[in-house]
C-alpha cells in the first residue's frame, strides 16, 4: 500500500536541504531515523515500513506525514477532517515503571495522520487520541521500552480490561490497573519480575486507556 522507496525519496530532500549535502544516501536516512543501516537496508527490500520512527522524524521537524505518503503540502499540517486524525503527540513525555513528569496542556506537537494509516496503528481510532512514550521494561513483552503508545482519555474505566495511564504522586505509570475490595489500587506490570504496586485511591487519577502502539525497531 505505501511504498517505503518513495518515503525515503521525500526524506532524503528534507535532509538534503538541512544539510545542504548536494547527494544524500540511504544511511544518511537511516541516521535520521535512529535506524542501524543494516536492518534500514533489509527494511527497504521488504518495504516495511518504521512508523515509529518516521512519527518521531516529523514531530521534530514539524513536519506532516501526509506529505510524506500523500504528497500533500510540506510543512503543513492539515485541518482537521473526515480523512484525518489530528493526535496530541507528547515527545517529552513519559511513561514508566519509575515514574515521570508530565503537562498534558503544552509541548506536544500535532501529528496530522490518514485514517489510511491510522487504523494500522489504531484499529477504531478516534479524534481524542494523544501520544506518549514508553520508558523502561514494565510492562514487556506487551509494550517495549521506546514505543509509542496511543491513550483515548474517555476511557478511564479500570473495571474494564486493558492497560491504562495513571497519574499518582510518584509520577505517570503505564500500567494495568484493579481496585480492590479493600479500596485500595494495584498498579501491576506485565513483567513478572516487577511487583504490583499498592496505593491509596486518591493517589492515583486515571489518564486514559492504551489503544495502539508503535513499537521500537
Amino acid at each position: 500500500m505505501y511504498d517505503l522507496r518513495n518515503v525515503i525519496a521525500k526524506l532524503k530532500e528534507i535532509i538534503s536541504e538541512e544539510t545542504k549535502a548536494k547527494k544524500v544516501f540511504d544511511k544518511d536516512v537511516a541516521d535520521a531515523l535512529a535506524i542501524p543501516q543494516a536492518t534500514f537496508a533489509t527494511m527497504k527490500k521488504r518495504n516495511s515500513i518504521p512508523f515509529k520512527e518516521i512519527l518521531e522524524f516529523c514531530a521534530t521537524k514539524r513536519l506532516s506525514i501526509n506529505w510524506l505518503f500523500f504528497d500533500q503540502a510540506i510543512n503543513m499540517l492539515e485541518e482537521e477532517s473526515e480523512r484525518f486524525f489530528q493526535v496530541h503527540y507528547f515527545s517529552d513525555v513519559r511513561a514508566s515503571a519509575g515514574g515521570g513528569a508530565f503537562n498534558f496542556e503544552e509541548d506536544y506537537e500535532i501529528l496530522s495522520i490518514d485514517k489510511t494509516i491510522m487504523n494500522t496503528i489504531v484499529p477504531s481510532a478516534n479524534n481524542t487520541l494523544e501520544a506518549i512514550n514508553v520508558d523502561g521494561e514494565s510492562m514487556e513483552p506487551t509494550l517495549q521500552d521506546g514505543s509509542i503508545v496511543f491513550i483515548d482519555r474517555e476511557q478511564t474505566n479500570i473495571n474494564k480490561d486493558g492497560i491504562f495511564i495513571a497519574s499518582t504522586t510518584a509520577g505517570l505509570f503505564i500500567k494495568r490497573i484493579r481496585q480492590r475490595a479493600d479500596g485500595m489500587v494495584e498498579l501491576i506490570s506485565d513483567n513478572k519480575a516487577y511487583s504490583p504496586e499498592i496505593i491509596t485511591a486518591d493517589e492515583v487519577e486515571i489518564i486514559g486507556r492504551v489503544v495502539g502502539n508503535v513499537e521500537s525497531l
